[in-house]
C-alpha cells in the first residue's frame, strides 16, 4: 500500500525537520570556539528555517548577568542605537523566571525592545524565545525572528527546541575548549575536541544514511510502513546523539574523581554502567590499594570511562568486566567483553575511540594493549609503570 497524500506529506516534512537538524548539527560540530560556533548557529537557523533576524543571550558563567553574545540581521533600530540591547527584557525575564523551560514555552512573543519603535524595525515586532539549558543549568536565550510570524505549530516548536538542545551543548563544549585552553592543556583540549566531535561525527551519519533511505523510499512509492520506520529510526538516532553528546559534556564537565579514591571511582563507574543497553558489568580489584598520582588515577579512570562508553555503543556485549590491579612496579587496568569484537585492520585505523585510549596511555608513559577479532570480544589492557609516571 502506497502512503496517502497526507501520509506522504508528513513523512516529507519529518524527513526536512530531520535533514534540517543534521546539517545544523554537522556545522556545529565543526567549532569549538565559542563566537564562531555561535554565529555559525543563527547563520544555520536562518538559511535553514528561512528566517530573516537572530540572536544570542548567554548568562556569565560567575556573575549571572546576561549579555548579547552573538546577532545576524539585527533591524537597524537595534543595530545602530547598541543601548537599546542592554539589559533585561521580557524575554529574558521569563527566561530567568523558569518559564521557558520546555518546547511548550517556545512561542511567538511580542519583543519588548521592537515594539514601541516607529522606524527601524523592518517590520518586525514578534520572535520567538528558545531556552539553553545545560543539565538544568541556564545557559541563556536564543531568539528567532520574521516579519511575517503568526503562532507556531507544535511542529514548529519541536524543531527549535530541538534546534536549542544542540546550541546548548555547542556553547558548552565551546566553554570546556576556553578553559582548558586558560589551564594550558594543549594535548588534553585536542583530545577533548577530538572525542566530542568523533561521537557526534558516528552519530551524523548513520542520521543521514536513514534520512537518505527515507527518501528513496518515498520517491519510489514504498509503503508507508517501509518509509515510517526508516524516519522512526533516523529519529530515535538523533534522540540518542543527543543524549551522548550531553553525557559526554557532563563527563568532562565533572571532577573525574571528585575526592574518592581510583577504585571507589571505578566502582561508581561500573555501577553505573551496569543495565545500560542490557550490559551486565562488573568490577575486580586486585592487589593492595595504594595511593597513586593524582594523573595516573585521574588518567586511567578516564581509560575505563571510554573503554565502557564504547562496549555500550559497539560491542553488543552481555557482559563486561573492569580488573585493576596494584603491583609494586605498576599498575594494570584491564577491560574485557562477550561482545562481537572487530578486525585488527579496524583497531589499526584508530576507529571505536582507539586514538583517544592511545592519547591517555602514552600521556601516562604507559602502553596500551588490544586483543580482539570478529566474534571474540574485545580485551583493552592499559600498563602504567609507577616509577616514572609524572
Amino acid at each position: 500500500m502506497k502512503p496517502s497524500p497526507s501520509d506522504a506529506d508528513r513523512l516529507q516534512q519529518r524527513n526536512r525537520e530531520l535533514s534540517i537538524l543534521n546539517a545544523f548539527a554537522k556545522e556545529l560540530n565543526a567549532q569549538v570556539d565559542l563566537n564562531r560556533a555561535l554565529r555559525t548557529a543563527l547563520a544555520q537557523v536562518a538559511d535553514l528555517l528561512d528566517l530573516q533576524t537572530g540572536w544570542v543571550w548567554l548568562l556569565h558563567q560567575e556573575s549571572g548577568d546576561s549579555y548579547l553574545a552573538a546577532s545576524q540581521n539585527l533591524p537597524p533600530a537595534l543595530a545602530e542605537n547598541p543601548w537599546r540591547m542592554e539589559g533585561d527584557c521580557y524575554c529574558l525575564d521569563t527566561f530567568r523566571a523558569g518559564d521557558l523551560a520546555g518546547a511548550a514555552n517556545v512561542n511567538v512573543v511580542t519583543c519588548s525592545r521592537l515594539k514601541n519603535l516607529v522606524d527601524g524595525a523592518n517590520g518586525l515586532r514578534y520572535h520567538a524565545s528558545i531556552p539553553l539549558y545545560a543539565h538544568g543549568r541556564q545557559l541563556g536565550v536564543l531568539n528567532v525572528a520574521s516579519a511575517d510570524w503568526r503562532e507556531l505549530s507544535t511542529d514548529d516548536l519541536r524543531l527549535l527546541y530541538t534546534v536549542g538542545d544542540l546550541l546548548s551543548i555547542a556553547v558548552e563544549r565551546a566553554r570546556l575548549f576556553e578553559h582548558s585552553a586558560d589551564l594550558g592543556a594543549l594535548e588534553e583540549r585536542n583530545r577533548l575536541a577530538r572525542e566530542l566531535h568523533d561521537t557526534l561525527a558516528q552519530s551524523l551519519a548513520a542520521i543521514a544514511l536513514q534520512l537518505e533511505s527515507a527518501d528513496a523510499l518515498l520517491e519510489a512509492g514504498a509503503p508507508a510502513g517501509r518509509i515510517s520506520a526508516a524516519v522512526q529510526r533516523a529519529m530515535e538516532l538523533t534522540r540518542a546523539s543527543l543524549e551522548e553528546a550531553r553525557r559526554s559534556v557532563l563527563d568532562l564537565r565533572a571532577a573525574p574523581l571528585e575526592g574518592r579514591s581510583l577504585s571507589e571511582a571505578l566502582a561508581g563507574l561500573v555501577e553505573a554502567t551496569d543495565g545500560r543497553g542490557g550490559l551486565r558489568a562488573s568490577l575486580e580489584l586486585i592487589g593492595a590499594a595504594r595511593p597513586l598520582p593524582l594523573r595516573v588515577e585521574v588518567g586511567l579512570f578516564r581509560i575505563a570511562q571510554e573503554a565502557l562508553n564504547n562496549t555500550v555503543r559497539h560491542a553488543n556485549a552481555s557482559r563486561c568486566r573492569v580488573r585493576l590491579t596494584s603491583a609494586p612496579g605498576e599498575v594494570r587496568l584491564l577491560i574485557t567483553d562477550d561482545g562481537i569484537g572487530f578486525s585488527p585492520e579496524d583497531a589499526a585505523a584508530g576507529r571505536f575511540g582507539l586514538v583517544g585510549l592511545n592519547e591517555r596511555a602514552r600521556l601516562l608513559h604507559g602502553q596500551l594493549r588490544l586483543d580482539t577479532n570478529p566474534g571474540s570480544g574485545t580485551a583493552i589492557e592499559v600498563v602504567i609503570p609507577l616509577d616514572t609516571s609524572p
